[in-house]
């Protein structure tokens, strides 16, 4: 009786072996190969299945009635290796949903698709796509195409936008905007690139400034590119103003962080005619309106008042868990002041300690006081009507989360920085795949409730192996069967295959 098993090799591949046991010996009949991952092993045991039953009477435990004629002659038979052709046409599918295929270049979804898969460089992404899908591009092809791809970010933002719409119930009645910083591999600066405050840590190095806008889901809407020395609170009004105008929109609230807020802004706002809750930085109020809001709020969590500002109504809000995590902190902060005022020969610049004069230091009495009024206590700024509880004020705030998690997404699992371009049609072209790959990503994540490396890492355990029949000349394709895990997010999705 035939038997099949696998063994170690002296390289750490998997050899896969039909064997006979005969007296208590192993007797080797044939060597089918070697294999270095599971799908590989798979197609070489059905091989050995095949081979199995064509030298012998023995019936096999598996299905095997759907191989195909093409290894009915085991020895004419070469192994091609595999390739990851589902995901590549899962993900075409879904694109085709964002209606991408309009823009009518199909080296910048071949790109989109590598980015979501494995992000590398683009010239690597061309590589790749023809080892994972047997798909060639010139490399020349991606510099030749660079100022095309540039004019069609008008184009791909509207695109994603109608799926916003469609998909996701987006009315244009509330923007959540956010910004980052991506940094270069050089240190060369110029017009655009230039070093400025880093969100990365990496303010020896040039960078730009990146201005996003999601919806309340995360998904993005729109985004713009500014100079890496551009102050962040300047440039909100441009990304706002832009999209009002490109979309026509009346009325609009904006929801955005502390970094924002600025008379100028505020203004601005005012003067097309948006809304807008943004985030308060209480320490930097009068002491005047600091003892009146400790007075007012009571300390009961969710408890909230409201008090005129030169910036509009401000909605405090107190919490249980943020009066314990700031108390926590303000203690710390203490004793690392008090351990310095002790050990003056290790003094360190540090929160509540003040200079007295003559590097005689003591505690900042004022400063502990405030910080003491406002534990717990956070504000927002906002000119909508009181119709708009407090509640849902701090509420929608606190969906700003959903643009920080799309820039970790970008910079994580997209790679968006570091950035190896320096022309900058060439960066340009790099943020629009990155904003293409996001808005795909951010989709997959919104509807199947996985994150984009579970999605990825699911789809491409189904593989096809390819075989060559030596004689024919005919290349057999055998795909794995698709798990339930992988069937339920395509269905998830809403796709067929």
């Amino acid at each position: 009786m035939y038997h099949i098993r696998t063994t170690k090799t002296a390289s750490g591949a998997t050899a896969v072996q039909v064997v006979r046991y005969v007296e208590r010996k192993t007797k080797l009949a044939v060597h089918i190969g070697s294999a270095h991952n599971q799908d590989e092993i798979k197609t070489l045991k059905l091989m050995a299945e095949s081979w199995v039953e064509r030298n012998s009477k023995q019936s096999c435990l598996f299905n095997v009635s759907n191989k195909p004629s093409g290894l009915a002659v085991l020895d004419k038979c070469e192994y091609l290796g595999i390739r990851y052709t589902f995901i590549y046409e899962t993900l075409c599918k879904l694109l085709n949903r964002f209606r991408f295929s309009s823009i009518g270049n199909k080296l910048l979804l071949d790109l989109l698709i590598m980015r979501l898969i494995e992000p590398v460089s683009k010239l690597e992404s061309i590589e790749l796509l023809k080892d994972f899908f047997g798909i060639t591009h010139r490399r020349q092809s991606f510099y030749e195409s660079i100022p095309k791809m540039v004019k069609m970010k008008g184009e791909i933002e509207g695109l994603v936008a109608d799926v916003a719409i469609k998909e996701f119930g987006f009315d244009f009645s509330m923007v959540f905007y956010d910004v980052t910083t991506l940094y270069f591999e050089s240190f060369t600066a110029d017009e655009l690139r230039k070093p400025g405050f880093s969100k990365d840590s990496k303010s020896n190095q040039p960078q730009i400034v990146i201005g996003l806008m999601v919806n309340r889901l995360g998904f993005p809407l729109g985004y713009e590119i500014f100079e890496g020395n551009k102050f962040e609170g300047h440039t909100m009004i441009p990304v706002i103003r832009s999209f009002q105008a490109k979309y026509g929109i009346e009325t609009l609230t904006v929801v955005a962080d502390a970094a924002m807020i600025s008379t100028e802004n505020i203004e601005a706002l005012k003067a097309n005619g948006l809304t807008y809750i943004v985030g308060g930085r209480m320490g930097n109020l009068s002491k005047t309106k600091i003892v009146e809001i400790s007075k007012r709020l009571k300390r009961v969590d969710k408890a909230s008042i409201r008090t005129e500002t030169k910036h509009g109504t401000l909605v405090c809000d107190f919490s249980v868990k943020r009066y314990k995590k700031d108390k926590n902190e303000m203690e710390k902060q203490l004793k690392k002041a008090t351990y310095y005022l002790g050990h003056p020969a290790k003094m360190r610049r540090t929160k509540f300690l003040k200079n007295l004069g003559k590097n005689n230091f003591g505690l900042n009495s004022e400063l502990m006081e405030k910080t003491n009024s406002l534990l717990g206590i956070k504000g927002y700024y906002t000119n909508l009507e009181e119709e708009v509880s407090d509640r849902d004020i701090v509420g929608h705030y606190h969906n700003l989360w959903h643009v920080e998690q799309a820039f970790r997404i970008a910079k994580s699992d997209l790679q968006m920085r570091p950035i190896f371009h320096f022309k900058q049609d060439t960066i340009r072209t790099h943020i629009l795949i990155c904003f293409m790959a996001l808005a795909t990503a951010k989709y997959m994540e919104i509807k199947t409730g996985k994150s984009l490396a579970q999605i990825i890492k699911l789809l491409k355990r189904v593989t096809d192996a390819r075989i060559l029949n030596l004689i024919t000349k005919e290349e057999i394709v055998m795909r794995t069967k698709i798990p339930k895990d992988v069937s339920d997010i395509i269905k998830d999705l809403g796709l067929s295959y």
